[in-house]
């Protein structure tokens, strides 16, 4: 009998190894999105605003636009991982748009060891972000404290006089401008201990 030729399948081997390499590349890319994810997160809001991310300015505004006051509130806030006390010291300020502020924040190392941390930060009503201007900001910066140090952190910022002819701000009358201070990786709490 000769008949058709009958070729053997291939192993189930090598499709199983075709798959786990396929399984292996989906999810060294899933785990390398979720790391760049955050800084790509980042730098969308920084330039855009979105989120109540707030702008980062050169120089100060040009023009001041009067009789058109904004009362900024500041909030301050601190991961519970790590051992520090951080809060405005400056009470709320009025400010018109175009006018510079310069205003502290405090932050102390409750532990007896060095620790480190790095604070975001973003501003309510969300739809102001970008018109909250900062000239110079401790944000995104590691900060390194000793045990027992407490250090002003300033900020100086101003309200892009755009608010006013935005539509959509120009019925903005309040701000809060909220920091949060995380510890940098591989410190605070577990070096407090």
């Amino acid at each position: 009998m000769n008949g058709p030729a009958i070729t053997p399948a291939a192993p189930p081997q090598d499709g199983n190894r075709r798959l786990l390499v396929i399984l292996a590349i989906v999810v060294s890319g899933m785990v390398g999105l979720a790391y760049a994810s955050v800084p790509l997160y980042q730098l969308f809001c920084q330039v855009t605003g979105y989120g109540g991310t707030t702008q980062v300015a050169l120089a100060q505004a040009e023009t001041v636009v009067p009789d058109h006051p904004v009362k900024v509130r500041f909030d301050a806030n601190i991961s519970r991982d790590l051992n520090w006390r951080f809060e405005a010291v400056d009470a709320p300020v009025t400010l018109n748009p175009g006018e510079e502020v310069v205003i502290n924040y405090r932050a102390t190392n409750l532990g007896d060891a060095p620790s480190t941390g790095t604070s975001t930060y973003n501003v309510t009503p969300v739809k102001a972000g970008p018109h909250f201007m900062k000239i110079d900001c401790f944000c995104f910066i590691e900060q390194t404290l000793q045990p027992g140090e407490s250090v002003l952190m300033p900020v100086r910022f101003y309200i892009d006089p755009e608010i006013v002819a935005d539509s959509n701000t120009s019925d903005v009358g309040e701000i809060i401008l909220s920091y949060t201070f995380f510890p940098v990786q591989g410190t605070g709490k577990a070096e407090d201990t």
